[in-house]
């Protein structure tokens, strides 16, 4: 499958070496509205700099287009991509509100594309073992589902570009952007939220028009409670890794990104050997959370992997166009409860 990348930001760059890293796969192009970043990137990654949209969209060489463009820009490109008969992998969010990304899913579906989202992280193996647990009702009756994400971003990071921080192509602040993997996972784990209340506040930035500091009360339908909260003015020196929490009658698990802080259950053989090997760190590092360069290309390989897969076995993709609007609905939600002074709100 030969790959075309729609946009040259940071995280473009995860784009091309997890495409690098793909048996089979390879990067013809990239296009970008700054020329000279485009060809910038296409000289680093060896490929093509297409001077227009149109150009990238219409080589017949490219199967696949990830668009890679600020979050409220990701429409547009999709619905021209489609209708060029591209499939598409498309970064988290996958836009900024339901109603965008329900375009999204019905143009890729008249046009006969396949439509996936970025959520990396779902492709990290504690997270499969947390989902089997829960399965199994290892957990007994769950009663607790913790969301805590206590990241910073220094001003600079506002200021580094026009669209950061402005509703209508960040479409929010820490939890559009930055706490949006960890609510993906929180709602992956519980399932849909019934209703809730929530705040939100601007307390250490300037001149952006989003919150950098959330907090949400969640009534699950299943019956539990949770919470989320979220900021990026929370300093720390080498960074405070995102962590989701999930307690019940039985058991309990805390995941710290890609490792466990705890892994406990009344049944003490769910400690099985690879858990006790590879994933439980107490000390683990965060990903991110002070450096949004911080990460590796490990999950993006995964996901663009799991893409390729479903366009040769004509299945849906594991975050497909429904899943990956799960979490930014659940966001909105949280935002019209926070403008209606917490007021609760229900969901379902």
């Amino acid at each position: 499958m030969n790959f075309g990348i729609i946009g040259t930001g940071m995280i473009s760059h995860f784009h091309a070496e997890a495409i690098k890293g793909i048996s089979g796969a390879q990067l013809i192009g990239v296009y970008g509205r700054n020329q000279i970043t485009s060809k910038s990137f296409a000289t680093e990654h060896h490929c093509t700099s297409f001077g227009t949209l149109d150009e990238l969209l219409e080589n017949p060489n490219i199967d696949i287009v990830t668009i890679a463009t600020p979050s409220g820009a990701h429409l547009e490109p999709v619905l021209a991509a489609a209708e060029n008969g591209k499939h598409i992998l498309c970064e988290k969010p996958l836009e900024i509100t339901a109603e965008r990304i329900k375009k999204m899913i019905a143009h890729c579906q008249e046009h006969q594309v396949v439509l996936s989202g970025i959520f990396n992280r779902r492709f990290n193996p504690a997270v499969e073992k947390v989902k089997t647990a829960i399965a199994s009702n290892s957990f007994g009756k769950i009663a607790m589902a913790q969301a805590n994400i206590h990241w910073y971003r220094d001003q600079a990071y506002y200021d580094s570009g026009a669209w950061r921080g402005t509703l209508a192509l960040d479409g929010g602040g820490v939890l559009m952007n930055q706490s949006i993997h960890t609510i993906d996972l929180l709602l992956y784990f519980m399932g849909p939220v019934k209703r809730l209340s929530a705040s939100t506040a601007l307390i250490a930035h300037e001149g952006i028009e989003v919150e950098d500091t959330a907090v949400a009360i969640l009534e699950f339908e299943n019956g539990a409670l949770g919470s989320i909260n979220a900021s990026t003015a929370c300093w720390s020196k080498e960074g405070i890794p995102a962590e989701i929490s999930i307690l019940g009658s039985q058991g309990n698990v805390c995941l710290l990104d890609e490792k466990f802080k705890r892994w406990e259950f009344q049944d003490n053989s769910l400690m099985d050997e690879i858990v006790k090997e590879n994933m439980v760190d107490s000390n683990a590092k965060a990903l991110g959370a002070n450096d949004p360069k911080a990460i590796n290309a490990k999950g993006h390989q995964l996901n663009f992997q799991n893409l390729v897969s479903s366009i040769k076995e004509n299945t849906q993709p594991f975050i497909n166009g429904d899943e990956a609007m799960k979490s930014v609905s659940l966001i909105n939600h949280i935002y019209k409860s926070a403008s209606q002074n917490g007021a609760w709100i229900n969901i379902s």
